[in-house]
């Protein structure tokens, strides 16, 4: 079958002829095999009708990304972008938004989703994501019935088991479209400081050498402390030939800091041109931007072509980054795990510095699920004729099976994680009677897994206990009443985290009692994630913060809030907005990189269009007006909103 003057695969000519009878289909495909083509196809087949597609990404990197990318295939007045924070032409025919807007607009029965064919879940495989997960599962849940999917993930074990599951709950047919054949196929390999680029066993073979023991246990009369590998050794040994390589690493300080080590050995040729071309792309921004250390760093990098990519950049120097990495011209790219989400850029090689990461608990080892997704980036589809995927061990931590185990092959299945959410359940509640709300929840992706085609006859006591206990607070709150939504209810079934407390703020006469400056403050402080290591510098005291911690202290459920407890520490950031201080400026008062603080002003604006949505009070509106123009002040040239 040709499509678009290539010659389909037989996966991809199996998921296009279910989708042209009009079922949902769950494809499981290596990473590179060409999945994307998939969703061109449905894009193509409904170009002439009234239909909508909606397609769907697990970070706002890749909605950004895909939202170029269809605008350059479909023109820009076919697509539309939708990220919490930025909204571009919202009914567009090629809608692209955060898997999150779309749970949050079908939960909530959104008349936009009344003409979708089709919703594409990249990345589906989200779905087992301890924290997110549930948002796809809710997603396919609450969709209309007439929608059907197009789910795509590199590697899904249990795929056909989620198939039943959706055919189940949807009652349409779902087909299952699975590969693994991978177009260039992936070699993983091993470096280590002594052997250099070996394979797993002769490592085991030389770590359990008697020489080495010896050696290990004393040097003369010392004990032998066995050195870490070194990474510019491994590209050094890597050479020409297996370049470009993605080099993961699991910090963003180290990213930067390891790229400038790497320069200074002075591997490769110096060309001014990639430098020529940033300074040319940054004329039109902030001249405080060429003064960041990230930014100098990078300068002096990209004269080899060595780059690093990581959320605490800003957004322009990330763009410029994925365009040269694109293009060819980055040889070596020190990248966090981001970078593999979706984002179809693609080495010869593929490095991870650790195969341990923190997780934000502890430190683990990687899913194999995590590796083959960062794996998948090696080799060049039509280029390369195998790409390499090359682990840095170090000995004393050693655990061959461990190891063996994450290397070899991804057998790990996606699970539910689902969660009811106290949005969920306002939502439920204003929507559908107590005996659809019982049905909705024996839908859950949980159900099936735990009790197969039984699901329907789960013990209502066992599925209705999370459910019981938030409708229970609610109504202690005042946000149902006699079995109803009251005003405040009605209010926070808009709001989509910290619903209590942000009703109990802005669905109240409290608003009026506070400025755009607390609001902001109290925003700040819903969308901080506390961080030991951050650090805030001249936190204002002054009436403003004395009168809204008493405010705060005076309610029931806000005085146990327990972000609140970061308020003092936001001054540092909104006190000096509020007055019109420059973003660069806002950067001395924390230890924050520039990413951060516009991940966290972004939030604050998602926050504000989520309350201007849910109020019906013009007082609120004007209050919400006022303090986005003052977060849009700070990001104008930094950031597109």
């Amino acid at each position: 079958m040709q499509y678009k003057n290539l010659t389909l695969d037989p996966f991809q000519e199996e998921a296009i002829q279910a989708i042209e009878n009009n079922f949902s289909v769950v494809v499981s495909a290596p990473t590179g095999s060409g999945k994307t083509l998939i969703a061109d196809f449905i894009i193509g087949k409904h170009k002439d009708d009234e239909k909508r597609i909606i397609y769907t990404a697990p970070i706002k990197a890749l909605s950004n990304q895909k939202y170029h990318d269809f605008s350059k295939d479909y023109g820009e007045a076919q697509v539309g972008l939708m990220t919490g924070d930025v909204v571009i032409n919202p009914r567009a025919k090629i809608l692209i938004m955060t898997t999150e807007i779309y749970r949050n607009m079908v939960i909530s029965n959104d008349s936009e989703v009344k003409d979708v064919a089709y919703v594409i879940f990249d990345e589906i495989h989200f779905i087992n994501d301890f924290e997110r997960g549930y948002v796809w599962e809710e997603s396919i849940i609450y969709s209309p019935e007439t929608v059907r999917f197009l789910c795509l993930s590199a590697t899904i074990p249990n795929a056909e088991e989620f198939s039943r599951w959706i055919r189940a709950i949807k009652k349409h047919k779902v087909r299952t479209v699975v590969s693994i054949h991978r177009p260039v196929p992936l070699e993983t390999i091993f470096y280590d400081y002594e052997l250099g680029i070996t394979r797993l066993d002769a490592l085991k073979k030389a770590i359990e050498s008697p020489e080495y023991k010896q050696t290990r246990s004393r040097k003369g009369k010392k004990q032998f402390k066995v050195p870490a590998p070194n990474h510019t050794e491994l590209i050094q040994e890597l050479g020409q030939s297996k370049l470009p390589a993605i080099f993961f690493i699991f910090s963003r300080k180290d990213c930067q800091h390891k790229a400038w080590e790497l320069a200074r050995k002075n591997l490769f040729p110096k060309d001014a041109m990639l430098v020529q071309r940033l300074n040319r792309k940054l004329e039109n921004a902030p001249s405080e931007i060429s003064k960041l250390t990230s930014t100098q760093i990078i300068k002096e990098t990209l004269l080899q072509g060595i780059a690093f990519h990581h959320a605490g950049l800003l957004p322009v120097i990330k763009e410029v980054v994925e365009e040269f990495f694109a293009e060819g011209l980055i040889r070596v790219l020190y990248a966090t795990e981001t970078f593999a989400v979706g984002i179809n850029m693609p080495a010869k090689t593929v490095c991870f510095d650790s195969l341990r990461k923190y997780d934000g608990f502890n430190f683990r080892m990687l899913t194999t699920k995590e590796f083959f997704q960062m794996a998948g980036r090696a080799g060049r589809r039509g280029i390369d004729e195998k790409g390499y995927a090359v682990s840095m061990l170090y000995r004393p931590s050693f655990n061959y099976n461990e190891v063996k185990r994450v290397t070899l092959k991804d057998v790990e299945p996606i699970h539910s994680q689902f969660k009811l959410s106290i949005n969920t359940v306002l939502n439920l509640i204003d929507q559908h009677t107590p005996e659809e709300i019982e049905h909705i929840l024996r839908l859950s992706f949980w159900s099936y897994q735990k009790f197969g085609e039984k699901y329907a006859k789960i013990p209502s006591k066992v599925l209705m206990a999370r459910y019981n206990s938030i409708v229970k607070r609610l109504y202690a709150y005042g946000y149902i009443d006699e079995g109803q939504l009251t005003d405040k209810g009605k209010f926070s079934a808009k709001i989509f985290s910290d619903e209590i407390t942000v009703g109990e703020i802005f669905a109240t006469e409290m608003v009026q009692s506070l400025d755009e400056y607390q609001i902001l403050l109290v925003l700040a402080c819903l969308a901080y994630e506390y961080k030991d290591i951050d650090e805030f510098k001249h936190p204002q005291q002054n009436e403003q913060l004395r009168k809204l911690k008493n405010i705060l202290a005076g309610n029931d459920y806000l005085y146990h809030e327990k972000k609140f407890r970061s308020i003092e520490q936001m001054t540092a950031l909104v006190y000096p907005i509020y007055y019109g201080q420059s973003f660069f400026e806002v950067m001395k008062q924390s230890s924050f990189v520039e990413g951060d603080l516009i991940r966290l002003f972004s939030q604050i604006l998602d926050k504000i269009g989520q309350i201007r949505k849910a109020s019906l009070d013009m007082r609120v509106w004007n209050k919400m007006e006022n303090c986005e123009g003052i977060i849009k002040k700070v990001l104008e040239g930094i950031y597109l909103v």
